[in-house]
């Protein structure tokens, strides 16, 4: 309406209310409800479930408000309203996913026209929507209109208007003598004038004018629906669609009367379809051309440039493309927490949430600066797989694949990949070359099946899609810096402090910047940047199997357990060792032989106190000399089971030194070294999950795929049937995998992997109900023991 020319909004106020009102429905892909028709799942027992009608009309509603002045001709940059893409296209893909289906109960339902046609024009794939269209005249179209769906009993004889619920065996009782809804007619109507099906609008109509009813005046009013007389309930049941019905319900159906009056308009000529549809939904199905994905490489610093050259790539580094800034994901996260927060209602904006491949292939115009986000992958900060070079290929990979099937905007995806100090080789002197070869794969046009343009950021001015964030904007009545300790909080993990950004050089000092750089800077800085444990000497030869071994027994004694077999973890408890010698750790993490029992606590010759306790204070003071990142993280481990995460180690006298920061220091070092076992090891201890676990969970669940964590049977496999909040999924994870922490981050990865699979190939998942996650690790176990020739 706003769009056509109607005043309905006044005040900033109002916008800021229809703003959060827009958070609200984001998250219609993955919220279960109560239907178009209110009854919850299709056995009527008041049991919510997810539907294609509300998933399609969230949907459109988003698309439909994206970038919408709502003051109109009157507007300005604070009237905007803003939506994610990545939210639209989650509620796309669970659609996609559920069509024709109406949910999981419902095998069809007629409602799903509002989706696939007029108002909605949800569904951009044109054989999805005939499918879906041609399911519901065959099943669900009778001679006085379409039932809603299969067994619906609502006023039909059998039904008990009495009780609100349906008993669980009752459905059998309508079937064949559903009621009939003339106003899925004026549907079809509406829909053969927008297709050009003159032959469907005219059947229709002609249909309509059989079963309308005349009231005063000789007007034809639209009844509710037509039901099957009591006495005839048998003939019905054995020939449907022979018995003559009668008009029940409201006279007129005003929902069928307008429709009706608004097809007949349109027919006749006295509208015109673009006058009913301003914002042009009803082109939703047209040919796209194929999408160029544009790829900016950026050299994280002069160095890395250095490197690049050296092996005939030219490229420029983040200080070489002013006046464009360049950030990672994590900043437009907390950029976008400004939006729609209004002080006087009480709105808190939009919550803390990551921004998906699509919100970072925009460029964004904020107080007259252009920024460039680059994608979340590539965000070593929150979990480590972001350290492993090729995952970050395999990654770009698919999510390059991703925007070329689901980019809708105008103007091409403008995707940065960083180079940063984590993608060179072991000993630091070059790129990796997985990265080198992804580069010049990507020079070539072609990569992974995406077309791909490679070339400088400001090449791509002219082609690339631009986001304006007004909310940011200096004459804006919300200040930026008004919470002093946002930036140190992430709500991935209580115990997150490091955001910290691509570092560029400034010349102006703090006074100088304007209150936009100041709270990026402010986004940027890090309480964790002290180094408190001392430097370690290079890995021995003894412990570069670290990882493959401490890995494989970890999944081998899980699989044991699952066999019923006790063999002991690596990971739950510690051998022996004389601490007095030249290794002053406790080799918690060396592999153990299979034939030793556990070690109980006494045999450890940990240093013991006056009262025969293990004396952590002396742990401590070894802690200084540890000469290995193994011997720190054995007595880490120590502590951080004795005394928690919180406890103050007090290291070379400074307060404030807990075991969780010592251990969030061990992994950043433990990361720069590539140190996989370890850093899996302490990611567990941590609690640490990947940023976008819920993000992935609902990628999978989406796709009406079940998901299971932990070994069977239950209780100790735990089944995901509906999107989980971050804290309660990793929660869930942790006890499906008992106390095996390194199963809990193994978890995480496998689930991150499937999800990007699911995401960019869904036909591979296509004959799968569900995905049991403790099996395929299973499998992996089995086939790492035989490929290593050890007994599994």
């Amino acid at each position: 309406m706003t769009a056509s020319g109607l005043r309905i909004v006044f005040t900033l106020d109002e916008v800021a209310f229809i703003q959060n009102l827009v958070f609200y429905i984001e998250a219609a892909y993955k919220v279960a409800d109560y239907g178009m028709w209110e009854r919850g799942d299709k056995t009527n027992q008041g049991i919510p479930e997810l539907n294609a009608s509300s998933v399609g009309m969230a949907k459109a509603a988003l698309e439909a408000i994206d970038e919408l002045d709502l003051f109109g001709a009157h507007g300005g940059p604070r009237s905007v309203i803003h939506v994610l893409p990545d939210d639209v296209e989650h509620c796309q893909s669970i659609l996609y996913s559920m069509l024709p289906r109406a949910s999981t109960s419902k095998e069809i339902d007629a409602g799903l026209l509002s989706i696939i046609s007029y108002p909605a024009f949800a569904v951009e794939d044109i054989s999805l929507v005939n499918v879906t269209k041609n399911e519901i005249l065959t099943k669900l179209q009778g001679r006085y209109g379409c039932c809603r769906f299969l067994r619906d009993g609502y006023r039909t004889p059998r039904e008990d208007p009495t009780r609100l619920h349906y008993d669980s065996t009752e459905l059998k009782l309508f079937e064949n003598i559903e009621c009939e809804w003339p106003v899925f007619w004026t549907y079809l109507v509406i829909d053969g004038i927008f297709t050009g099906e003159e032959v469907q609008v005219q059947e229709y109509r002609e249909a309509l004018d059989g079963i309308l009813i005349r009231g005063k005046n000789g007007i034809r009013l639209v009844p509710e629906l037509y039901a099957v007389p009591h006495h005839k309930i048998e003939e019905e049941y054995h020939n449907p669609h022979t018995v003559d019905r009668i008009a029940l319900g409201k006279l007129p159906h005003l929902w069928g009367q307008s429709l009706y009056i608004l097809g007949s308009l349109l027919a006749e000529g006295f509208l015109a379809p673009g006058e009913i549809d301003p914002l042009n939904r009803r082109f939703s199905t047209a040919f796209k051309p194929d999408v160029v994905v544009q790829v900016s490489v950026l050299a994280e610093t002069t160095e890395i440039k250095k490197m690049l050259k050296k092996n005939d790539i030219d490229v420029q580094s983040f200080s070489d493309v002013r006046p464009f800034r360049v950030q990672p994901a994590r900043i437009l996260s907390h950029l976008y927490a400004k939006l729609g927060i209004n002080k006087a209602m009480k709105l808190s904006g939009r919550p803390y949430r990551h921004i998906g491949v699509l919100g970072t292939s925009k460029l964004y115009t904020i107080r007259n600066q252009i920024f460039t986000f680059t994608p979340q992958f590539t965000d070593q900060h929150h979990f480590y797989l972001a350290l492993d070079s090729r995952m970050i290929v395999e990654m770009l990979r698919t999510e390059l694949a991703y925007l070329t099937s689901c980019w809708r905007m105008t103007g091409r995806p403008t995707l940065t990949f960083p180079i940063t100090h984590s993608m060179l080789n072991d000993d630091g002197t070059d790129i990796d070359p997985a990265i080198l070869s992804t580069i010049r794969k990507l020079e070539d046009g072609y990569f992974g099946g995406a077309r791909v343009k490679h070339g400088r950021i400001s090449d791509f001015l002219t082609t690339s899609f631009y986001t304006h964030l007004s909310f940011l904007d200096a004459d804006c009545d919300e200040k930026l810096l008004d919470d002093s300790s946002e930036g140190y909080y992430s709500p991935d993990n209580d115990y997150e402090y490091e955001l910290g950004g691509y570092q560029v050089d400034h010349s102006e000092n703090d006074e100088a910047l304007d209150e936009l750089d100041q709270y990026i800077n402010h986004l940027q800085q890090s309480v964790a940047s002290t180094t408190h444990l001392p430097p370690t000497s290079s890995t021995s030869s003894q412990y570069q199997t670290f990882s493959a071994l401490h890995s494989t027994r970890d999944i081998l004694s899980l699989m044991a357990k699952s066999k019923g077999l006790e063999v002991p973890n690596s990971s739950l408890f510690l051998p022996a060792k004389n601490l007095s010698g030249h290794r002053r750790s406790l080799n918690l993490l060396e592999v153990p032989q299979l034939n030793k029992p556990q070690t109980r606590e006494t045999e450890l010759n940990l240093p013991k106190d006056s009262h025969g306790n293990v004396d952590c204070e002396k742990l401590v003071e070894q802690l200084k000399e540890c000469p290995t990142l193994q011997d720190q993280a054995d007595i880490l481990y120590v502590l951080c089971m004795i005394k928690g995460l919180d406890w103050d180690t007090n290291l070379n006298g400074q307060c404030g030194v807990t075991v969780h920061c010592l251990l969030s220091e061990l992994y950043n070092t433990a990361g720069h070294k590539r140190e996989w076992g370890l850093i899996r090891y302490i990611s567990g201890l941590l609690r640490k999950r990947v940023e976008v676990l819920a993000e992935a969970c609902t990628d999978i669940l989406s796709h009406q795929k079940q998901l299971t964590v932990g070994l069977p049977p239950e209780p100790r496999e735990k089944t995901i049937t509906a999107p989980l909040p971050p804290e309660e999924l990793a929660d869930l994870i942790y006890e499906a995998s008992g106390q095996d922490i390194s199963i809990a981050v193994l978890t995480q990865e496998i689930m991150l992997y499937l999800a990007m699979y699911v995401r960019s190939q869904p036909s591979l998942f296509g004959e799968m109900l569900r995905l049991r996650i403790g099996l395929i690790i299973q499998v992996m176990a089995t086939e790492l023991a035989r490929s290593l020739n050890c007994s599994g």
